[in-house]
């Protein structure tokens, strides 16, 4: 992702550098010009409303408010994360930290031809220390991160392909 804009990510290490957790992809019938408001309006609601920035608080984030430019752009925060890399209609990628955790979600649109895009949402993160293990047994291994993820995707896709053409 190093060609668009991009500031450190997760514990001032680029997305990249964090270890993977998992991806996943869904085809979507619009086109990344269509996909790409659809991904960053969707990214804003995921963390608006009170829960957001009190789990953000709870947990130490880096990040526990909305601020910055909006759209989004790199540098813009929203509870848990800001916007380490951004390519427009290409590439997202949402970094943060707090004590158990730096990680990182990248989101990449793929153009499949017409009026298909893939988005694919790929998570990377460490988990130090015996609390970061913890902390991984409680959000992947009970598989809470998957149906969040999956939840962020279908946002899209709906917001996508329900957009005026």
């Amino acid at each position: 992702m190093s060609d668009g804009a991009e500031i450190d990510g997760a514990g001032g290490r680029s997305p990249d550098d964090l270890p993977w957790v998992d991806e996943h992809a869904s085809e979507i019938d619009a086109p990344a010009s269509v996909v790409w408001p659809a991904l960053l309006r969707t990214v804003e609601r995921m963390t608006a409303g009170g829960a957001a920035p009190h789990y953000a608080r709870a947990v130490g984030c880096a990040d526990t408010e909305s601020g910055g430019p909006r759209p989004l752009e790199v540098g813009s925060t929203v509870p848990g994360f800001h916007v380490a890399e951004l390519a427009p209609e290409r590439s997202l990628a949402l970094a943060g930290s707090h004590r158990f955790s730096n990680y990182a979600l990248v989101f990449r649109l793929e153009p499949l031809g017409g009026r298909r895009t893939r988005l694919l949402a790929e998570t990377r993160a460490e988990f130090p220390r015996f609390a970061g293990r913890a902390y991984r047994a409680a959000v992947i291994g009970t598989r809470m991160h998957v149906l969040v993820v999956r939840r962020v995707i279908r946002g899209v896709a709906h917001r996508a392909e329900r957009a005026p053409r």
